[in-house]
């Protein structure tokens, strides 16, 4: 339960509506964090184009590492939860355990830890970092370009994860589904509640009002 009201899928309408309808096809359902933007949709909106944009030029995989350093950095279960889970896809769930410990798994080559350590570090205090940090990313390969794109995840990942979580949205049910102690290790901030997704109705799904 988000700690303000939000607009429950059956009442939405106008842009709140789309906005759930996007969510719905990406996901199967509304996700807890979409509900805390019902009032102000075109925030996330705006803040999905600035996603996408930044995801661009980016692998896959070196997203998640960056986003989940930067997520766990900032105590953001929600998010460390999700993008942990986002890992699977490229590690195994004992490696992705030692990553939430701050354990550097041998799957993990020696850029990829120099870039979540890069990314916890801005997500951490950006004001900290050197030139020196950032010649160290460049001695493991990163162009300058490169080492944009993994600043901006990480102080992307900030915006959202501090509005999501002052907000108090809950982790979705499907993520209950993540082996226990894989869930315990990614509980880095507030104690995990799952919440049953909301949905829009049927069929497709429905007309705005």
């Amino acid at each position: 339960m988000a700690f303000i009201d939000t607009i429950p899928a059956r009442w939405a309408t106008g842009e709140t509506f789309e906005m759930y309808e996007r969510q719905q096809r990406h996901y199967g359902y509304v996700p807890s964090y979409a509900t805390v933007f019902s009032h102000r949709p075109e925030v996330i909106r705006r803040w999905a184009e600035l996603l996408a944009a930044i995801k661009r030029p980016m692998g896959k995989r070196r997203f998640e590492l960056a986003t989940f350093a930067a997520a766990h950095e900032l105590k953001s279960t929600l998010c460390t939860l999700a993008h942990g889970k986002a890992l699977l896809e490229f590690f195994s769930a004992a490696d992705v355990i030692a990553l939430a410990r701050g354990e550097t798994p041998p799957s993990i080559t020696p850029a990829e830890a120099a870039l979540m350590r890069f990314a916890r570090a801005v997500a951490r205090d950006a004001s900290s970092i050197t030139a020196g940090d950032v010649a160290q990313l460049k001695t493991n390969g990163f162009s300058d370009a490169e080492v944009f794109d993994i600043a901006a995840v990480a102080a992307g990942r900030a915006f959202f994860t501090k509005v999501i979580e002052s907000l108090g949205a809950a982790s979705d049910g499907p993520l209950e589904a993540l082996d226990p102690e894989l869930r315990a290790a990614l509980a880095v901030g507030r104690p995990i509640q799952f919440a049953e997704p909301d949905r829009l109705d049927e069929p497709e799904f429905r007309a705005a009002g």
